[in-house]
């Protein structure tokens, strides 16, 4: 029966290997091969480097239990404070082990692009969609990542229908990915007179922005329109046609831009989101292949799921994933989500590293 230890010898195995291949004549002489034998050890080197220790560390439990077994008191003292901090010490590097082994999400250092709609609860679910907009601008604001607005339709109380928009910057998808979903707010509206708290929803759809060679786009296969961009009501705010719509003939996906006052700008724009819908789509039909274990992991980006509800009375923010509430509803409006990422990113782990034990047994 193999084990992740099994696996883990053999890489320790090959990391062994290539350290005798990078010294060969042959291969310091022909740097294409050398540096594809470099890539391939650094990718390995700091799991046999935790592997080794924990060698160590077992050896070193088994030698001191040894002196448990001593006449002397004080020595069996110090072999029982020893064994202890090794045995901590082994848990650590078994966890940190069992992660690297993960194979890591290529997607996860790609920026973002995230689209919120308002749903359910008419003017209340534009205000709270425009909410959640703001939280994430705020949120990417305290990371030191890029927001760029790609486009937006308002409604006339200062809501939104939709907005979308990209996050730029280093491991944005890898923390924003869990995001996706369906967002519930319980409040009094503002045009609410008699003081009930009514239930309102928006919709939040976090993308890995596609580069060119995620997708090939055929440029024959859209369909292209213009016209004057509108706002609020329906009000021309342009007098020129520079709103686009772009409607991929093959998928049905319609994109529209018409944030930009220039035709060009708005069409780049479009292009950006339909690639990364297209990439979308392809990523949605490979997780339908995996089956339904992977789905239920956390993070997989089920956009019809009820993820989280933000009640305003109560100053409650609940996680329905992980069941973690919060009293600290205005924190996190402001901005403030890590303590939820980072408990779906660990209970995301926790699921892949269960799936990864029942394939070794």
């Amino acid at each position: 029966m193999s084990t992740i230890y099994d696996q883990i010898n053999k890489i320790a195995t090959r990391f062994d290997e290539l350290d005798q291949l990078m010294s060969a004549p042959d291969v310091l002489a022909d740097f294409s091969r050398l540096n594809e034998l470099a890539q391939e050890r650094h990718e390995i080197e700091e799991l046999v480097n935790d592997y080794r220790r924990f060698q160590a560390v077992e050896k070193q439990i088994e030698e001191n239990q040894a002196f448990l077994e001593d006449g002397d008191a004080e020595m069996r003292e110090l072999a029982e404070l020893e064994i202890e901090q090794l045995k901590n010490e082994r848990a650590e590097l078994d966890q940190h082990m069992k992660h690297l082994l993960l194979p890591k999400d290529p997607k996860d250092d790609k920026n973002v692009i995230v689209e919120i709609r308002a749903g359910t609860g008419g003017e209340e679910a534009g205000l709270f969609a425009a909410e959640l907009f703001r939280m994430y601008n705020r949120w990417a604001e305290n990371h030191r990542l890029k927001v760029e607005i790609l486009n937006t339709s308002e409604t006339g109380i200062g809501g939104v229908k939709e907005v979308v928009f990209s996050v730029k910057g280093k491991g944005a998808f890898s923390r924003l990915k869990y995001e996706s979903g369906v967002h519930r707010v319980q409040r009094v509206p503002m045009t609410e007179t008699q003081g009930r708290i009514h239930t309102s929803a928006a919709t939040v759809a976090v993308l890995p922005e596609a580069d060119d060679i995620d997708v090939q786009l055929n440029m024959n296969d859209v369909r292209i329109d213009v016209f004057r961009s509108s706002g609020p009501g329906g009000q021309s705010v342009n007098t020129t046609d520079s709103a686009v719509r772009m409607t991929h003939v093959p998928t049905g996906l319609v994109i529209e831009c018409q944030d930009e006052r220039s035709q060009l700008q708005n069409r780049a724009k479009a292009i950006r989101i339909l690639r990364t819908k297209l990439y979308d789509l392809e990523q949605q039909r490979q997780v339908e292949e995996m089956g339904a274990a992977r789905k239920s992991m956390v993070g997989t980006g089920d956009r019809s799921e009820k993820i989280r509800t933000y009640n305003f009375p109560q100053n409650r923010v609940t996680d329905h994933r992980i069941n973690k509430t919060v009293y600290q509803l205005e924190t996190v409006m402001g901005g403030d989500l890590d303590e939820f990422i980072d408990e779906l990113g660990q209970s995301e782990q926790a699921a892949r590293l269960e799936a990864l034990a029942e394939e070794n047994v």
